[in-house]
């Protein structure tokens, strides 16, 4: 368990961290061809550090490299004993600097001390480890071809993989991208969003420190102009791994038909609906994980459950609960561990949800708030990204259902229902790419995440099926013939 610090040493720590500076380019911090760009702290506004970015020629000058990179098979053709090796020893250099690390997520990003050092950081951790440990043990195939040949179905890495991250999750999203790229033997680029770009440049450095190859792991902080949209259109990258926005990752589907048809995985918005039906149990334990899905990381969170879609017969009672359970939920300075919601990443981003809210107020912190609205509102189909709950009242178990399927998106859904023949059967119903049943989640690094609609497109990432992705399928035909024999057709 971890030991939590006093706000004031964590204040301590924030102001004497040693930051990165500038791009991670063939094994070394490199001063880009980029603007300077600011990186600020979200709870305070005050300018944390100025990072030298990346341009489209650092772009061809670290695609290059990472091309070199697989080509030489220094990573790619590593023995994969050798290779899960070096990703452990990541995940320990990661876990000795993890203190520093969770602080410096904390002040870029405005989340809360709290889930940086339990959460976000054991899952970082977690997730490079898992994948490390899965590289010795998938194995290929053979196919059934009679006694005239033999047919191997194998798996090759795919070749140069771009990541684009978004804020809100750095270092979780960064591990859920190199550690199955990492582990299928590809070389990765790394482009972090504006607003939080030091935890990857830091794990770029660390990932070098325990022997990854020069060029296999890069890191190009900047705009999307000036490194994502060069990334998507190169004629030398392979594949793109995006999380973000669904308006953005259709670009890059954009990107990907005017280049080389690289390969796109999109993971994007969601407008997550929490079903509780009429036969519920223990709505005390409903409004916790209502609560927990809807304001966790200040609802910033393409999984966030942001529709509670309750039968009449228990809306009272939960919410009444609800609301009980919001007053626990402290917002303020992301490095007091008391806190439970921090700063939103940024005044734009504030000004967004504050707009859904009629709010009218300034600063960077915004409390939980619930509202009830009709389906068709506004609030209830926009992904607001924000610490705000919308409540629909239904009068079935099915119009839950029908009203939780009528959205663009379908990333996740939480039902609560003590039928287990009825929940089975509407989480089969429900058109998402998560169903949880009697609880909030996103299951584990074991699970497949991923959306159904305009939340997902091309892969999944989590378990073995995120390998998957990074991976070509090759089929080997081995014609076991005589051909003196004459009759050696297959």
């Amino acid at each position: 368990m971890t030991e939590l610090l006093t706000q004031a040493e964590y204040s301590a720590l924030a102001d004497s961290l040693d930051l990165p500076r500038s791009p991670f380019i063939d094994g070394k911090y490199q001063l880009g061809h980029g603007p300077m760009m600011e990186t600020s702290n979200p709870a305070t506004g005050a300018i944390i550090a100025q990072i030298s970015t990346a341009n489209a020629m650092d772009v061809d000058f670290a695609v290059a490299k990472a091309r070199e990179s697989f080509d030489k098979g220094c990573w790619s053709k590593m023995d994969p004993d050798a290779r899960k090796d070096v990703l452990i020893r990541l995940c320990k250099l990661i876990t000795r600097n993890k203190r520093e690390l969770a602080v410096m997520e904390s002040v870029e990003s405005g989340k809360p001390i709290l889930d940086c050092e339990t959460i976000d950081l054991p899952e970082t951790i977690h997730c490079i480890k898992w994948h490390a440990e899965a590289i010795d043990k998938i194995y290929d195939q053979t196919a059934p071809t009679g006694d005239g040949a033999m047919a191997m179905i194998v798996r090759e890495p795919i070749g140069v993989v771009v990541a684009i991250l978004p804020w809100n999750f750095p270092l979780m999203m960064l591990a859920w991208k190199i550690g199955a790229a990492l582990a299928s033997g590809c070389s990765i680029l790394v482009k972090p969003a504006e607003q939080t770009s030091l935890t990857a440049l830091r794990v770029a450095e660390l990932a070098y420190e325990a022997g990854i190859p020069r060029g296999v792991l890069q890191v190009l902080p900047g705009d999307g102009p000036s490194v994502g949209e060069p990334l998507g259109r190169h004629m030398d990258v392979d594949m793109v791994s995006f999380t973000g926005s669904t308006e953005t990752g259709r670009r890059f589907l954009q990107y990907a038909a005017d280049s080389n048809l690289k390969k796109v995985v999109l993971e994007c918005g969601g407008k997550n609906p929490a079903l509780v039906f009429d036969d519920a149990e223990n709505l005390e334990h409903v409004a916790e994980h209502v609560v927990n899905g809807a304001f966790w990381n200040a609802g910033q969170n393409c999984s966030a459950t942001s529709r509670l879609i309750v039968h009449s017969a228990v809306k009272a009672t939960l919410l009444d609960k609800i609301n009980a359970k919001i007053r626990e939920w402290k917002v303020g300075d992301p490095l007091d561990p008391t806190n439970h919601i921090g700063a939103l990443i940024d005044k734009d981003h504030c000004a967004k949800v504050r707009r859904y809210l009629d709010d009218k107020g300034d600063g960077p912190f915004i409390s939980p708030t619930v509202f009830e609205v009709e389906a068709d509102d506004q609030r209830a189909r926009d992904e607001i990204f924000g610490p705000v709950l919308c409540v629909i009242t239904v009068a079935s178990n099915d119009e839950a259902v029908h009203v939780a399927n009528d959205t663009d998106y379908g990333l996740t859904a939480s039902l609560f229902s003590a039928g287990s023949r009825s929940a089975i059967r509407a989480a089969r119903d429900i058109r998402a790419g998560t169903v949880t049943v009697n609880c909030y989640g996103e299951g584990n690094i074991s699970t497949p995440f991923g959306g159904y609609k305009q939340s997902g497109f091309g892969g999944r990432d989590n378990g073995l099926h995120a390998h998957n992705q990074y991976t070509e399928i090759k089929t080997i035909w081995i014609d076991l013939n005589d051909p003196s024999d004459g009759n050696n057709v297959t």
